[in-house]
């Protein structure tokens, strides 16, 4: 049973997928500490001058969990990313068949990150076609601190013997103490790939909505050919 496990983002790239895809079970990492100005609210996409954020006000104290972070609905976010969307993607060959979901997601009123990222994140993998997965929130379960024993204790609540790291997990995690557990470490190392996009040259590390609209239903053959 392999097991991968990140904190939810907003709008993920290609490789955040390619983890989900090769997993039996994917653990959204939602009780650790949010950080500010990386992945968790924000997230790019491709516009005829380059890239440009699309980034989720929050309101958050210091040390605060992820799952704990709320967002900030004075100001009038939604609208302007489901605007960029639109001005940036509607000639995409493949918006229209996802626009309607982006409408309804930004018409709500959601008050937690978590909830919209992870949202958004399930209709994404469902509109790849990757097969069906267990997607779960650590905030579930009991764990220890230490991001080794963390991640020990994930995998032994859903059954997993098999942990698919992240390329630089190697830097941060006591491997011995995952074979003493009996639990094998597997390493992504995601190769971007190219794929067909608006605007001229390609531009690698955009949010997955960028293969999704121009792409279709190749985006996941296209998203594999990275593994």
């Amino acid at each position: 049973m392999i097991v991968s496990v990140h904190q939810p983002q907003y709008l993920p790239w290609l490789g955040y997928f390619d983890k989900i895809e090769r997993s039996d079970i994917f653990v959204f990492l939602d009780n650790v500490q949010f950080k500010k100005n990386e992945w968790q609210n924000r997230n790019r996409i491709k516009t005829t001058e380059g890239w440009q954020w699309l980034s989720v006000p929050v309101i958050h104290k210091f040390m605060q969990k992820i799952c704990e972070v709320e967002i900030n609905n004075t100001v009038w976010w939604g609208k302007k990313h489901l605007n960029a969307l639109v001005t940036n993607y509607s000639k995409a060959p493949f918006f229209k068949g996802h626009i309607e979901f982006f409408e309804k997601t930004y018409a709500q009123d959601w008050r937690h990150l978590v909830d919209i990222n992870i949202h958004m994140i399930e209709y994404v993998v469902k509109a790849l076609g990757i097969s069906e997965k267990k997607l779960v929130k650590a905030s579930k379960y009991e764990s220890r601190e230490e991001p080794t024993e963390r991640l020990i204790d994930i995998c032994k609540h859903v059954g997993g013997d098999v942990y698919l790291s992240g390329k630089d997990g190697a830097k941060y995690m006591n491997l011995d103490e995952f074979s003493k557990e009996g639990i094998e470490v597997i390493f992504q190392d995601y190769k971007h790939p190219q794929y067909s996009q608006l605007y001229g040259n390609f531009e690698p590390y955009m949010s997955v909505v960028d293969l999704l609209f121009n792409c279709g239903p190749e985006s996941l053959s296209i998203l594999k050919k990275g593994e």
